[in-house]
């Protein structure tokens, strides 16, 4: 049902990227804001005057009272459920959106279809594939949700779209029940976010609401059973299907790898007997194990939206990861030095480490929670060496002298970021010819670095250093 605007009291609950653009579109639309933000710090204060001067209302520090007469919030999509003001909330009866569920709620009539995307690990890169393989086939698309363009801007804006990639995270699903895509996946799940959902069954849940009313199709991975229960529990169209994804041989309904091709066989006629070749693995950049399943992830979604086969190998020819995902920084006297920043919880370090034969690791940092003995047993096989960084390197070490006795580790005490240079070079003392030296923490940056990206800079730098 459509939801007037005009003369509501509408409440913005947090600035940021997710705020200000939807207090200006609320305004806009004629609702009377106030925008509550629990900061006040130097950013807050300029972005409350940006807002002030077009009328709105901001109530800087105070993030948890509700104000009076909230008709709605809409709630940036990083503040937790328990929060105060949403308790109120609750209380008094009002609903609470994220930017999503405002931006789903304001699409036109003839607005482009959505092809969602969620997991725990792979998002953005599958978006990003998704985008190029859609354009590949001549639509215009974008990525959006968490990256690229925001979502409101994409269905407020004057562009037009035939079809939008969308990247969702748990708290972004969580606030918004009414979300319907045309086809949706979720990657993979592992234990993230707890602090926030409460526990892996909320955490669960919210990933699964991706699912919910689902035109086309549901795709989950094969490898991990938990995504294709979502499926079975989702509320869907009739005539959706379940579209599973495998790095083995694909059956029926499913899309997969034979002999080193990308295969679909559930959007071809006879599935049962026939199957589509879609491009070769040596076309997904870089072609490790879980970029490949992210690859034929975005490629079910592209099918699902009748996108032809040529156009998901031209897709995945055509695009170029972002930095730190997996990336090959040098050579230097034969071992391979790997950027993988990104990978900053135990799931995806695991992905990471299973692209490699022989490798000496780099990992630590904030572990937020986490326990490593599955994720160093697994790779135990695999291991050179370590050198640990980072706040709660004790707890990787401790793994590995469980686990992985035999593996020489180099503890480095020191957590300013020139302990990166150190790392790297000690990580050169212990590689072979042959050898990955891979950065992959499994852990969070900010204990010594702004933020992945820079911590994967400094790898970078010190490899440069190594090659000169």
């Amino acid at each position: 049902m459509p939801f007037e605007f005009q003369g509501k009291h509408v409440t913005v609950a947090g600035l940021g990227v997710s705020g200000v653009p939807a207090a200006k579109v609320l305004h806009g639309l004629g609702a009377r804001v106030t925008v509550v933000n629990d900061g006040a710090d130097e950013r807050a204060r300029a972005q409350a005057a940006e807002l002030e001067a077009l009328g709105i209302t901001v109530r800087l520090g105070d993030g948890d009272t509700l104000p009076d007469g909230t008709e709605l919030i809409v709630t940036a999509p990083g503040w937790k459920p328990t929060k105060p003001l949403f308790t109120a909330a609750g209380q008094a009866g009002v609903p609470v959106w994220g930017d999503v569920e405002l931006a789903w709620r304001l699409r036109r009539p003839d607005s482009a279809p959505w092809l969602a995307v969620t997991g725990t690990n792979g998002k953005t890169t599958t978006v990003q594939m998704l985008a190029s393989i859609l354009k590949a086939a001549g639509l215009r698309t974008a990525a959006v949700g968490n990256i690229g363009v925001s979502l409101l801007d994409a269905v407020t804006g004057d562009e037009e779209y035939d079809v939008l990639a969308v990247e969702l995270s748990s708290y972004q699903l969580h606030w918004a029940p009414s979300l319907r895509a045309h086809s949706a996946a979720v990657l993979n799940l592992a234990p993230d976010h707890l602090d926030w959902h409460g526990s892996m069954e909320a955490y669960a849940a919210d990933k699964g609401r991706i699912y919910e009313g689902n035109r086309v199709a549901c795709v989950y991975n094969v490898a991990d059973k938990a995504t294709e229960d979502l499926v079975r529990e989702a509320d869907v169209e009739e005539g959706c299907r379940a579209i599973g994804f495998t790095l083995g041989s694909p059956a029926p309904s499913q899309l997969g790898v034979v002999d080193g091709i990308l295969v679909d066989r559930a959007f071809v006629e006879n599935r049962h007997k026939n199957a589509q070749e879609l491009a070769e693995v040596s076309d997904v950049n870089p072609p490790a194990p879980h970029n490949i399943a992210n690859a034929l992830a975005a490629a079910a979604l592209a099918r699902a939206f009748g996108v032809p086969a040529a156009a998901v190998r031209d897709g995945l020819r055509a695009f170029t990861p972002d930095a730190h995902r997996i990336a090959h920084v040098a050579d230097v006297d034969g071992v391979a030095y790997v950027d993988d920043s990104k990978a900053t919880n135990t799931h995806a370090t695991e992905a990471s480490l299973a692209a490699y034969e022989s490798i000496v690791w780099i990992a630590g940092g904030l572990a937020k929670g986490a326990t490593f003995d599955d994720l160093v047993a697994g790779a135990a096989k695999r291991l050179r060496g370590a050198v640990l960084i980072g706040a709660d390197r004790a707890l990787i070490r401790e793994a590995l002298a469980r686990h992985a006795p035999e593996v020489p580790v180099v503890d480095l005490e020191r957590t300013d970021t020139g302990a990166m240079l150190q790392a790297v070079q000690e990580a050169r003392r212990l590689a072979r010819p042959g050898d990955t030296v891979l950065l992959a923490p499994a852990c969070a940056s900010m204990d010594m670095f702004t933020n992945y990206n820079q911590r994967g800079d400094a790898f970078a730098q010190a490899v440069r250093e190594l090659g000169a």
